[in-house]
């Protein structure tokens, strides 16, 4: 079978759906290579600044990487501004939706909410509330996102500081994004 023998998915048969389940899986097996890919595009966005966008995640990820974060935060650090490009207004949420299925669920809650704690650094200047994390103070990844922003995020705009490149970490990408889920769908 090459492919599905229906037109509407309320007319496919059982052979149908474990042929496209086996072709799910194997494209799903090629999400890391597809994210490194897409990553490489990420330097030629978001002109006005002293870097890429790709070098910003590459000095993210490289600060995580030598405070020794867990692979989990390195590569989420790493991933954590990928939807600047196809969703700038959402783009931590973007990012989180990626990360989800393959990393822990504090990975997960920072890089969602980073967007929301890096206004700390910004958002006076425009006349919003800088302080719109407070809003999450009781929950209990509170004050690792207040650090991955302060250590990593807001601190990776530097043109001299040397990091890693996007090959170092693509074996860290691989392995988490080799991890088998039970997300399905």
């Amino acid at each position: 079978m090459q492919h599905v023998s229906f037109t509407q998915m309320k007319d496919g048969t059982k052979d149908d759906y474990i042929f496209l389940q086996k072709k799910e899986r194997e494209f799903a097996d090629n999400a890391a290579d597809r994210l490194l890919n897409y990553m490489s595009s990420l330097n030629e966005s978001l002109p006005g600044y002293p870097i890429s966008r790709l070098e910003h995640s590459l000095q993210s990820a490289t600060r995580a990487y030598r405070d020794k974060a867990d692979i989990d935060m390195v590569v989420g650090t790493l991933l954590h501004d990928i939807g600047d490009l196809l969703s700038p207004y959402n783009h931590a949420e973007f990012a989180a939706a990626i990360l989800r299925p393959y990393v822990h669920e504090k990975c997960v809650w920072v890089i969602e909410k980073h967007a929301i704690f890096q206004k700390y650094y910004y958002a006076h200047h425009y006349g919003w509330d800088r302080e719109e994390r407070q809003k999450y103070k009781d929950h209990p990844y509170y004050q690792d996102c207040i650090d991955f922003c302060e250590k990593w995020d807001q601190a990776s705009f530097d043109p001299t500081y040397q990091s890693e490149d996007l090959a170092f970490f693509a074996p860290m990408l691989r392995e988490v994004f080799a991890r088998k889920t039970t997300h399905h769908g």
